[in-house]
């Protein structure tokens, strides 16, 4: 169902006023540990929801975008240590290389159906790791590193204080979470939701299901290149298994899936949970070895996903639903 009532647009914008008041109110963002959490949580919500486009709306279940994502931090990181240029140029080139990566891959995959067309992106983010580990060009294994840069919004890097990220990210939030606002009220929304319940179906009422899945395609794996751009930036740094991994993919994935598949809000739920429980389990719970914020993560699905297998939206709606069941009886 497309959400585009107006209680959810007064939330929108609530949102984004107390999203952007933060840098400046002293001491909340600055150069604190929260200031970088947050920061993460809109970066991988933007991320999250970028492949809710392809895989939440659409119906197509992606398991290979970080290849997309990596195309798109390298664009950024090759602008500023191979050609000693500035991110701003290379991040558009990494967005439209992933875009039309995307359509060439998918044009292929998307005669699979199912579960084949899943299977087909998991071998593709292996493809992409091997090559880019062995393409000396890109740096290989080794990857990229970057040079000191000057603090400043023209090489988008900062020492002191996170509020430029934090910013940066927010940008990329309102632009990738726009375009899906857009979708839902356009209609390729209407298109992609056909796509979705049924592609014989939609095909006999003159939807061009190709079409519509490969600008959905191109769409999200341009979001996510933008989102890897900044990743990069961020980081100072960028190497295939940083980027082009299945455990990257699997961010995506289990974000959106958290916060509920094919829904706005979603991929920021999903976020807001996992992102801060992923930093803070790894800063204070160091101790107990690795890999504890990933059993958390996985216990954490399995609860929701056997409570409630529409995510926290879904519990959100059956409450909703409730509480205003309960005034009905009650008048």
């Amino acid at each position: 169902m497309l959400e585009n009532n107006k209680k959810s647009d007064k939330l929108w914008y609530l949102f984004l006023v107390v999203a952007a008041a933060l840098p400046f109110i002293p001491g909340v963002i600055g150069n604190s540990f929260f200031g970088h959490v947050a920061t993460m949580v809109l970066l991988y919500a933007a991320m999250a929801q970028s492949w809710n486009i392809i895989s939440g709306y659409c119906g197509q279940t992606s398991f290979g975008h970080s290849v997309f994502f990596g195309i798109g931090a390298y664009g950024a990181a090759m602008a500023v240590v191979t050609y000693d240029s500035l991110p701003w140029f290379g991040a558009p080139v990494g967005m439209l290389m992933a875009a039309i990566v995307s359509v060439l891959i998918s044009y292929p995959c998307f005669k699979l159906k199912g579960h084949y067309f899943a299977i087909a992106t998991f071998a593709i983010v292996e493809i992409f790791n091997r090559l880019f580990m062995i393409w000396d060009r890109v740096g290989g294994a080794l990857g990229l590193d970057y040079p000191i840069l000057p603090d400043g919004w023209k090489n988008f890097s900062w020492s002191d204080t996170k509020n430029g990220y934090y910013l940066g990210a927010l940008a990329i939030f309102v632009l990738v979470f726009g375009v899906v606002r857009w979708i839902e009220r356009h209609r390729l929304g209407y298109y992609l939701l056909a796509v979705r319940e049924g592609q014989e179906t939609a095909e006999s009422l003159g939807v061009n299901s190709t079409f519509v899945k490969l600008s959905a395609m191109a769409l999200s794996a341009g979001l996510a290149g933008l989102c890897g751009a900044f990743f990069a930036q961020y980081n100072y740094r960028v190497d295939p298994p940083m980027v082009m991994s299945l455990d990257m993919s699997m961010k995506f994935v289990l974000i959106t899936i958290l916060g509920g598949l094919g829904t706005f809000w979603g991929p920021f739920l999903g976020a807001l949970v996992l992102i801060p429980l992923q930093e803070y389990s790894r800063a204070y719970l160091a101790h107990l070895g690795p890999g504890v914020d990933l059993i958390l993560f996985g216990l954490i699905i399995i609860i929701v996903m056997i409570k409630q297998p529409l995510g926290i939206m879904g519990v959100i709606r059956s409450f909703t639903k409730k509480s205003g069941t309960e005034k009905e009886v009650d008048a």
